[in-house]
This record gives C-alpha cells, structure tokens and sequence, in this order.
C-alpha cells in the first residue's frame, strides 16, 4: 500500500501496489517485459564472459593457477529463468576478475624475478647461490642461472663468483637410453 498525507496531515492510503505492477496498466505505454529479448542479451553476455575466462586461463596456463570455475545453478539440465541466468553472468564476471588479479600477481612477480636476474648477472658475488628458473621469470623451459664460485672451493675463498646457465631439458634420447641402462641388467643381458 501507498500511504500519502492528507491536509488534515493523516496518512491515508491510496491505493494498493499490486494494481501497479499488472501488465495490463502498462499495455497502453507500449511498456512491456521482452523475456526472450533479456535472455538473448544475457546469454550473449554469458557467451562472451565465457571467452574471456576462456582466454585467460589459456594465457595463464602452465605460469600460475585461475580460478576458472562456475558452478552449476541446478542439479539436472532445464531452461534457466532470467534471474539464474544473471546470477550465471555474475558468476562469470566474479571468475574473471578473480583470474586477472592472479595473472597480474603473477605478472609482478616475474617482473621482480627478471630485476633480480639482472642484478645477479652483474653481480654474482652479491647474491652467493642464488638459483633462478626460467619458469620463475616466465619463459618456457628447464634451465636457470645459478650464482656460483668459479673453481669450486678455491673460488668460493678467493671470491670469484660467476653466474652459470643450465643447458636446459635433458633430451628424450639421452633419457631413453639411461632406462635401456637401468633395464638391461634387470633382464640380464650384459
């Protein structure tokens, strides 16, 4: 119910809400509610929500973890109504912000990792074995640059550090064949 003041300043009321909200009083205004219309636009909205997350987490696969997943609204397959589909798109839209932050936290972090390496390659001695991956400075790959003494011990006294680079992965063949390695005495053929 709507309650207005009358002159005598007594709150009568009016009329009842209800009587606003029927479809019919709106028929003349040419107002209408185009159910089919929101869900295209919702849907539309979900499909492109979903593309970015879609992206996302293919940028960030294999450098960090996101957040990528949208539970579902009900238990077995049906038509959603408007206001599940919002809360879909909602849902969507939270992943996604979620998966930015993580991939900028991780943007920082290689950032700070590429200064660090910098410095170590121009001063090794400062940063006695520090050992940084190329994962951690966001290349792909095996290696790392390993601050270390030249000469072992007799560097380390003297002073004379250097920063080494790993060749990499080791590669399948060479694997390959310290299995046969391993297997051929288990088998017995010498």
């Amino acid at each position: 119910m709507d309650g207005r003041l009358d002159a005598g300043v007594r709150l009568t009321y009016t009329f009842f809400m209800p009587a606003l909200l029927s479809k019919d009083d709106f028929a003349g205004l040419g107002i209408g509610v185009d159910e089919r219309q929101a869900r295209l636009e919702l849907r539309r909205q979900i499909g492109r929500l979903e593309a970015e997350l879609a992206g996302l987490f293919g940028g960030a696969f294999g450098h960090t973890t996101v957040p990528h997943r949208v539970e579902a609204v009900a238990a077995a397959p049906r038509l959603l109504d408007l206001g599940e589909l919002e809360a879909v798109r909602d849902r969507l839209a939270e992943r996604i912000a979620e998966a930015r932050t993580a991939l900028a936290d991780r943007a920082a972090l290689e950032a700070a990792n590429r200064e660090l390496l910098r410095e170590v390659l121009d001063e090794p001695e400062r940063f006695k074995w520090v050992r940084i991956s190329r994962a951690d400075v966001g290349e792909p790959g095996c290696g790392h640059w390993h601050s270390r003494p030249h000469l072992g011990p007799i560097g380390m006294l003297m002073g004379w550090w250097r920063v080494k680079i790993s060749s990499g992965c080791p590669l399948a063949g060479r694997l390959a064949a310290v299995d046969d390695e391993v297997e051929a005495p288990k088998a017995g053929v010498a």
